[in-house]
Order: structure tokens, then sequence, then C-alpha cells
């Protein structure tokens, strides 16, 4: 195949889909690199590193998108103010795409069904499901290690206190409280961050299972009340809760989130949007200066005023609504990144070419467009087709 990896347009995103190491993977597979000039420029890896493993290095990024069989990226597509196009307009009918999509989000909608009207054949690195064989291949947890730890040190440079007990001349300062709802990958390595800075941490989350994993990184539990048999799905994943029980872990939270002076929200459920946990209502009650960090944006977000892709300020709290936190740690989260997605690419391919099985559940899993429709079951459910 010929495999395409641009650069990526999406403002202050540093990371790149491929580095030098998997360039010299891919061309020991038989396949042909052409790297967009500079695109991996932002997580220090130059042209000459790039050429030097094999790749063919491309200035023009309509030439890379003509030829390409595969386009390797790591955010969704989006429109290219230089070109004047939307890069799903710069790619063509049969031409297969991994990267993050999220097709379940509102925000992605139209460029989805974008994608299926051009014939492309979207597979969304966010679709990769928790199994054994599939770990080497799940970018998802990657970068939810990397937003854990980024997000928790972004908070605490947003927050006007200190994090830690701090004993001074004039008296001491007592520590931060940080509440972390959703103790997934991101959340524990979120608590783990906190914990290192010397804040007081609580967490939350509604799987059981989750909890005790919480609390041994020494983690205060909130109880939000929600029983295992509605609350956990298959594979131990969270399951989408509505009605009087999201109502329910709504009154858990809002008896607590006054006292917070930081907020990390990372409550997805796999596949669909992500459920609002914090109202407008219960951000007015946090204290000025308090900070959420909400990285479940990409999936609609956890709180129901973040801004998407921007850091905002209501009600005297700062309100991160950033979608590419782990963007700020690009050389760890590139090397990471570049390496699910050459696994991914690898499993996928046969005879040298893509070869998609539909019982495979990783295959099946990722697609979101077939090249003519959309196939994707949560974007479906969230677009109410």
């Amino acid at each position: 195949m010929i495999i395409g990896v641009p650069k990526e347009i999406m403002h202050d995103e540093n990371r790149v889909a491929a580095t030098p190491e998997t360039v010299r993977m891919f061309k020991a597979d038989g396949h042909t690199l052409l790297v967009e000039h500079n695109a991996g420029a932002g997580a220090f890896f130059s042209d000459e590193a790039y050429a030097e493993a094999g790749a063919e290095i491309v200035f023009d990024v309509r030439t890379l998108y003509d030829r390409a069989d595969l386009i390797l990226k790591v955010k969704e597509p989006l429109y290219n103010e230089d070109y004047g196009k939307h890069e799903i307009e710069l790619m063509h009918s049969g031409q297969y795409l991994i990267t993050f999509i999220h097709p379940a989000s509102p925000v992605n909608h139209e460029m989805v069904r974008m994608m299926a009207k051009q014939g492309v054949i979207g597979l969304t690195l966010d679709g990769v499901p928790r199994i054994s064989r599939a770990q080497n291949m799940d970018a998802l947890t990657s970068m939810s290690t990397c937003a854990g730890y980024r997000g928790i040190v972004m908070a605490a440079e947003r927050l006007a206190k200190f994090i830690p007990n701090i004993f001074c001349a004039v008296g001491s300062i007592k520590p931060a409280n940080v509440l972390v709802v959703g103790t997934g990958v991101a959340g524990l390595q979120a608590i783990a961050t906190a914990k290192r800075l010397g804040a007081v941490v609580y967490a939350a989350d509604i799987r059981s299972a989750a909890r005790e994993q919480a609390q041994s990184l020494g983690a205060k539990i909130v109880d939000l009340g929600i029983p295992d048999e509605v609350s956990v799905a298959e594979g131990g994943y969270a399951k989408a809760v509505t009605g009087e029980w999201l109502e329910k872990e709504r009154e858990a939270l809002r008896a607590v989130i006054g006292k917070m002076d930081i907020v990390f929200l990372s409550a997805l459920v796999p596949g669909r949007l992500a459920p609002v946990m914090v109202t407008e209502d219960m951000v007015k009650v946090m204290a000025p200066g308090s900070v959420i960090v909400d990285i479940a944006i990409d999936q609609g977000g956890n709180c129901g005023i973040t801004t998407p892709g921007i850091t905002d300020v209501k009600y005297g709290v700062t309100i991160e609504g950033i979608k590419n936190i782990p963007g700020y740690l690009p050389t760890s989260s590139t090397w990471m990144f570049a390496r699910n997605v050459y696994n991914l690419t690898k499993h996928l391919t046969k005879d040298g070419r893509i070869a998609l099985n539909p019982d495979d559940p990783i295959d099946a899993s990722i697609r979101v467009t077939d090249g003519e429709k959309i196939v994707h079951r949560g974007a479906l459910e969230a677009m109410g087709m």
C-alpha cells in the first residue's frame, strides 16, 4: 500500500501518526510511506529522520491525499484553511482513513456524513475493543494515560492556589481537593498525578471494580449509589445510564463538588456520547478560581457547559475543553500513538492490502463508514437514524 501521513492541522496539535521508527516497520512490511513536510516537527521528528527511515517527503498535502491508499492521522478530519477545503474533500472514494473520529459526538456528525458521501472508509481508533489481543492497538488507552497526567498538570497551572499543603512563616495553607470522575485509565493516571502533587483526592465511578482501583491509589470514594447490574457492561466497561439513575449520580456529585478545587472529568461509554455528569448549576456552586478539566469533550463532554476545543471561564471557574491534551506531551504521546497505529494496520492488512473481516470484533467495532454509508452504531443512534 501507499500510506500517507499528513501534518495535523488542529490548533496546537503537535502529534503525528508515524515516527521514523514506525516508518521503518511499515517499509519492512513492503509499504510506501508519504510523509508531509514538517509533519513531525512539533514532536521533534525531523524530515531528515523520516527520509533516512525510507519515507518520501511530500510538500503539497494534496499530492499525498491523491496518491495514498491509506491515510493515518491523529485527529478527526478538519477544514484546511491553506487550501480552502475540508480534509475529507482532499480524499477519494475507496481510500481508508485511520484516526480518532469520535463519530457519536454531535460536533462530528456532519464530518461523518461527508466521509460517507465522499466514499471514504473511516476506521476510528476510539472503537478498538479492550480485549487482550487488541491491547497493543489501543490508542485510546495510550492517549488516556497521557491525558490523565497532563490534564492534572494543566489544572495545576490554571488553579489559583497551591496544590500541596504549604507551611510558611504566616501559617499553613491546606492542600487542594481534587475530584476525579470516571476512574478508567485516564482517571487512574489523574489520581496518581494529583496525589504526587500533594492533593487530597476524591474519586467517583459507577463501577465497583474501578472504585477499588481508585481506592488502591489513595483516593477517597464518592459513592454514586449505582448497582453493578445497572452500571457495568460486557467486558467491564461503564454502561450508559439515564433517567433516575443519571440524576442519582448527579445528586451525589452535587453534594461534594462545591468543596473541590479541581474536577477532572473522564467518564466515557465506548462508542456513545459521554454522559453529562456536571450541570451548569453544579458549576455555579464551585469556588471562583477552581478548575474543571473535561477530557471527555471528544465524545461530547461530561460537563454540560464545556466549550469544545478551548479554555473558557464561566462563573469564575476555568473549564478546560481542549481536545488534544496528549498533544502537549508530543514526543511521548506520538511514540505511543504511532506504535498503536502500526499494530492496528498490521492486523488489518492481508497480502499487502487492508482486508476488513466483519466477523472480527476489532474490525467490526472500528468501522464508521464503509465507502458508501455510515455503519457505526453509536453514530447512527446519536444522529437519530
